[in-house]
């Protein structure tokens, strides 16, 4: 069976190879081919059953139409999500995703970039880990287009979209608050990441807008090595406090997840005995007899908004972009009325 080229296309249609060529590389807006003639070619290309070699075109246009992706944790609900839309958003784009999971590791945050490179990306989506500051300004030097997604550093100036990690988290505490609490305590990891220290921030600026005086005990900070350990002793030392915290924020889902194991285990009741709410939703909490208040990060716009970002870096060179995205709280029942 004779291998369908350009020119067949091209012939079946009435139009010039380069037109074909044009439509089928994605560039028919760039070039100005008409939305008659760019429809007309695309069905021809499928009437025929064309298929594109895909070596060649990439030598030829010196592009793989591959993206890399980098994600701190393929097992959180937020990795997964994202790597979800990214695919999605990708695809639209005739772009293919490969992805790895850095398990919050610098150094396989590193070998994961470096793979990628060598695999010819075209560019990449990054999630990027505490300490990878010097993986980010390698890129910058060597002008490979990529794209932070969630966290980024603010002393390095880069294209990324994160979420507005505090307003969210002043938004969440300021509703305990309402929900007529004043002794809320937040669980956050130690942590030198930004989005993190964001979170911390806008807690204790809610606390200080609503003339609440913040009690360092409120604040725990948990290991994530010692993650079980961390959060159990977290808890017993707020609920034995003299005024014991009636309500407990957690800046995570796995942070949540940890501690509703443990408050179960007390036989702790949510929330009749101290209400509970989550930066992030998880599965898991569908699982749980009260519904658990958590706020929802917008995945699907990130996962666009990324994609279209390093699509605009490759094929334009377009550069400084930085996308703050807010997120939404869904009010389930887990915190008193």
């Amino acid at each position: 069976m004779k291998k369908v080229g350009l020119k067949d296309i091209a012939e079946h249609v009435g139009v010039s190879i380069a037109l074909v060529s044009y439509v089928l590389n994605g560039q028919a807006e760039i070039k100005q081919v008409s939305k008659e003639n760019a429809q007309k070619i695309k069905a021809a290309a499928e009437l025929l059953n064309y298929r594109p070699n895909q070596i060649a075109k990439s030598l030829k246009m010196h592009k793989t139409h591959t993206i890399g992706l980098v994600v701190a944790d393929i097992n959180y609900r937020f990795s997964t999500g994202i790597t979800r839309a990214i695919e999605a958003e990708a695809k639209k784009a005739n772009y293919t995703v490969l992805f790895g999971s850095s398990n919050e590791n610098e150094n396989t945050f590193a070998e994961l970039v470096n793979v990628l490179i060598n695999r010819q990306v075209d560019g990449l989506i990054l999630v990027p880990v505490e300490n990878s500051q010097d993986q980010i300004k390698m890129l910058q030097k060597a002008e490979i287009p990529f794209v932070l997604i969630d966290r980024n550093f603010p002393e390095i100036t880069t294209n990324h979209i994160a979420l507005d990690n505090y307003k969210a988290a002043y938004t969440a505490t300021a509703y305990l608050i309402k929900q007529g609490h004043n002794r809320i305590a937040f669980f956050n990891y130690a942590t030198t990441m930004f989005h993190l220290q964001e979170r911390d921030r806008g807690y204790l600026a809610a606390l200080k807008d609503h003339d609440i005086v913040f009690k360092s005990d409120w604040l725990q900070q948990i290991n994530s090595a010692n993650r079980a350990g961390d959060i159990q002793q977290a808890l017993d030392s707020i609920l034995n406090l003299k005024e014991p915290c009636d309500a407990v924020f957690f800046a995570t889902d796995t942070l949540a997840i940890n501690g509703l194991k443990y408050l179960n285990k007390i036989k702790a009741k949510v929330p009749q005995d101290i209400s509970v709410l989550s930066f992030d939703e998880s599965e898991a909490f569908e699982l749980f007899y009260s519904p658990i208040t958590h706020l929802r990060q917008p995945l699907e716009e990130m996962g666009q908004k990324a994609v279209d970002t390093l699509l605009e870096l490759i094929n334009y060179n377009k550069i400084s972009k930085q996308i703050s995205l807010s997120s939404e709280l869904i009010i389930g029942q887990s915190c008193k009325e």
